[in-house]
């Protein structure tokens, strides 16, 4: 089956949706991908298409605009690391946290089943300060990032929490 922009695609049942070639995708630093839509026959296939040309066009400033969430993350988590876990890292300003990320290779693009029902792209990546949870990072059609913080496979804090008031929250500051 072709995709727009994605071309070629092939459906495995083993990852739950259509998958990609490896892509280069710019906003992760150009890192080659794989996307994989989720449920993309019941859906309305043009916010999906929508939600990957986004993706495929934003570029790393979408993942700067993030630094102070993802710094927040960190901060939260560095109380917990080692002196020695804490020697590896050398994590001063909020930017400098990607220098510690390592991106997945498989982008889920999937409608959210709750709330607004948009089209998410979400990717699981490693992260130095959290090796067991590492980093999720979701992205609303494809375009901002909405939330990050450790794998848990929700698509907001909203859904995570069952609370309508975490609409919004990119990451907790609890």
């Amino acid at each position: 089956m072709r995709i727009p922009g994605l071309g070629e695609v092939t459906k495995d049942d083993g990852v739950g949706g259509y998958v990609s070639d490896e892509l280069p995708v710019k906003v992760f630093r150009g890192e080659a991908c794989r996307l994989i839509l989720e449920e993309y026959d019941d859906a309305d296939k043009d916010a999906f298409h929508e939600a990957v040309d986004n993706l495929l066009r934003a570029d790393e400033s979408v993942l700067l605009a993030a630094s102070s969430a993802v710094f927040m993350y960190y901060e939260q988590i560095r109380q917990y690391l080692s002196p020695s876990e804490m020697a590896l890292l050398d994590i001063r300003v909020p930017d400098d946290v990607w220098n510690y990320v390592q991106f997945g290779k498989d982008i889920y693009i999937i409608r959210r089943s709750r709330g607004d029902h948009r089209v998410y792209a979400s990717i699981e990546c490693e992260c130095a300060w959290e090796v067991e949870h590492g980093l999720q990072i979701v992205l609303r059609d494809g375009r901002s990032i909405t939330k990050v913080g450790p794998f848990d496979g929700h698509l907001t804090y909203s859904d995570a929490f069952g609370r309508s008031d975490m609409e919004d929250v990119i990451y907790p500051a609890w």
